[in-house]
């Protein structure tokens, strides 16, 4: 195999340099092209270089492989976990609306991590409807918390307190670390 190689190699650089292989009027011509294309592949692949060198996607794929094996979880369960925080700093608010956008804003993520389990129904109520306890413990727990959730939005006028909305909450947490989307 090495000298198939060796032997294509020589005749590559033979057709780029021996000019007996180039018909005498046309041989400028011919090593000028060869010599600009040449050039312009040189360019493009020291741009190629410098370009995945300098930009962040690169550095972001090869941090976030070793995260994910360092810590044996995806990354997107560390997004989740994000977005959860997110989700309990509205109860700190004190404001009615951003009670009833928590528990939105959990019902979307129990959807989200449920189509990543494969559920493909087309609404969440049927995605739920087909977990079974052995995957979720407390999924009896979650079909009442989705009642709460359904007033919230089809409601208006639902009064929801924090301690209510805490308690449809640690459900939705409940539910998550069954999961071990949260730990």
């Amino acid at each position: 195999m090495d000298e198939i190689t060796k032997q294509i190699t020589e005749q590559i650089i033979a057709y780029l340099t021996d000019p007996s292989l180039i018909p005498s009027p046309y041989y400028q011509i011919i090593i000028g092209i060869k010599i600009l294309f040449i050039g312009i592949s040189i360019f493009f692949i020291v741009l190629s270089i410098y370009i995945l060198m300098n930009t962040q996607w690169l550095k972001f794929r090869y941090t976030q492989d070793i995260s994910e094996f360092s810590k044996f979880k995806s990354y997107e369960f560390e997004k989740f976990a994000k977005d959860w925080k997110k989700i309990m700093k509205r109860l700190e608010t004190g404001l009615e609306s951003e009670y009833k956008l928590a528990i939105i804003e959990a019902d979307v993520m129990l959807e989200q991590v449920l189509e990543r389990m494969g559920h493909i129904e087309p609404t969440i109520e049927e995605k739920i409807n087909k977990v079974t306890p052995s995957d979720v413990p407390s999924v009896n727990e979650l079909k009442v918390t989705r009642e709460i959730r359904n007033d919230v939005i089809h409601d208006p006028d639902y009064d929801l307190s924090q301690e209510k909305s805490k308690e449809v909450l640690s459900v939705y947490e409940k539910a998550f670390k069954e999961l071990n989307i949260l730990s």
